[in-house]
């Protein structure tokens, strides 16, 4: 037979499932949107059919992905047990919470700091973090910590920037248009109290479930954005130093209860290393 279907794809497509989306299945595999997008229809190729339609700002799968899904779930369970079979127990895993602002940062520093574990990661809301931690489905969780009412541990601050496209121009009124992350949001409130105190009229212009989507609105020339500074300048964007200068947000850990404290303590050192100092 001719046709193979690919592991890494197969991950992929579990991963939209589980994941709710390409974004996030991207994130939480550490490779790019649009490798996902390239595994997938690497899966369709094969399968000669549709497995995944767009529906608004989610995804849904065919019959036909509903189907795979199925397999592909077997098949990379028979696959792993394999491995474990002929190349011994894996590393014991954690899984760790994060919000999408400085993921770039944060990722890389906590596998940095687990190397005997197997890290898995899942990148979400502030509020559906804490309810994960609550109940015990993942083991840690980084996030703003003006976002949570649950106490965490301060593990350091994020510094933020204001990005544009490159041709943006600024208004010549009082009007203000904006783009941020939909309600609640820390830093879309703080976006709006900064330029009101400059005496302008900010107003959102658009607003999105993820990140991404504000990149996406900005590029397009809808508004300015504030946003975790980037370590690199995000394709089409320029940083904006002609707007008022907001404050570094605080960031913090919460564990699961009984979770291991040592785990706890590698990843608070690690957040500590590319994370600004905590506020005093």
């Amino acid at each position: 037979m001719a046709q193979v279907l690919d592991i890494l794809a197969l991950r992929s497509l579990v991963a939209v499932a589980d994941c709710g989306g390409f974004h996030r299945a991207g994130a939480t595999l550490r490779v790019s949107q649009s490798a996902v997008s390239q595994h997938i229809r690497r899966l369709e190729k094969v399968i000669g059919r549709p497995l995944v339609e767009r529906q608004g700002r989610g995804t849904t799968f065919t019959p036909d992905g509903q189907a795979l899904l199925g397999e592909a779930r077997r098949i990379l369970t028979a696959h792993d047990d394999a491995l474990r079979r002929l190349v011994g127990p894996e590393r014991p895993t954690v899984t760790i919470g994060t919000t999408e602002h400085a993921a770039e940062l944060i990722l890389p520093a906590v596998t940095a700091a687990l190397p005997d574990h197997q890290v898995r990661f899942r990148i979400d809301r502030t509020r559906r973090l804490d309810a994960a931690v609550d109940r015990g489905t993942i083991d840690l969780a980084v996030h703003l910590t003006e976002a949570s009412s649950a106490e965490g541990t301060p593990v350091g601050s994020l510094p933020l920037s204001w990005y544009s496209a490159k041709a943006w121009q600024a208004p010549s009124g009082r009007d203000w248009p904006v783009v941020a992350i939909e309600e609640p949001c820390v830093l879309r409130r703080r976006a709006l109290t900064a330029l009101a105190s400059r005496g302008l009229d900010p107003y959102v212009v658009c607003d999105s479930g993820y990140v991404a989507g504000v990149l996406d609105a900005v590029r397009t020339g809808l508004g300015v954005a504030l946003l975790a500074s980037a370590v690199n300048t995000p394709d089409g964007l320029t940083e904006r130093d002609d707007l008022p200068s907001v404050p570094p947000a605080t960031m913090s850990l919460r564990a699961r209860s009984g979770a291991d404290p040592r785990v706890a303590e590698a990843v608070t050192a690690g957040l500590r290393t590319v994370l600004g100092p905590v506020p005093s």
